[in-house]
């Protein structure tokens, strides 16, 4: 009797464990899912605060191209917004937005020698580039940590301790297709 005894205790005590391992397993997902996320928060919030320096600096050299400066602070201010509801579906879409007037707005200062050789503008242009660069980084660390944490919660057995405990998916940060594409520099300059 008594080494069924210890057996049992033995056999409870590995799951017990084992349960405990897969709970810090899934908390652990989920804290990288949010430390990713606040990671690309900061990247935003810096090149939020970078881009009114670009748009003055372009206003003092792009008289004609008005509606495209409008565009940058209206999507700067639609990323703002959404950020500060925590909407990553709203969030994506302004980022798209946001990046295909910034793409316009750099290929339509090429048409614009003075504003190019302002060193206030390179350093601006350069700055934001290297932020845009590092976000969309983030974006795919952030995503795979989404991925990870979504797998693992759908695989037996870690999904009967995801239920029990209340753990849940979590939503991509996603760009829309109009991303992705070229910005169209002729038809740009062409005024259509």
């Amino acid at each position: 009797m008594e080494a069924n005894t210890i057996a049992t205790v033995a056999v409870l005590s590995v799951c017990v464990v084992y349960l405990i391992v897969l709970y810090n397993g899934l908390v652990s997902l989920k804290h990288a899912v949010a430390k990713h996320l606040a990671n690309i928060d900061v990247l935003l919030k810096q090149r939020h605060e970078e881009l009114p320096k670009l748009i003055d600096t372009c206003r003092q050299y792009m008289t004609y191209e008005k509606s495209t400066l409008e565009r940058v602070i209206g999507a700067r201010n639609q990323v703002a917004r959404a950020q500060a509801r925590g909407d990553l579906r709203d969030l994506g879409k302004a980022e798209s937005q946001l990046r295909q007037g910034l793409g316009q707005l750099f290929a339509l200062a090429e048409g614009y020698p003075v504003l190019q050789a302002s060193e206030s503008f390179q350093r601006l242009q350069n700055r934001i580039s290297e932020l845009e660069s590092t976000i969309a980084d983030r974006r795919e660390v952030y995503n795979e940590a989404v991925n990870n944490n979504n797998v693992r919660i759908e695989q037996f057995p870690d999904i009967v301790v995801a239920r029990l405990c209340g753990f849940g998916s979590f939503e991509m940060l996603e760009f829309s297709a109009d991303e992705v594409r070229d910005v169209d520099v002729k038809a740009l300059f062409s005024g259509t």
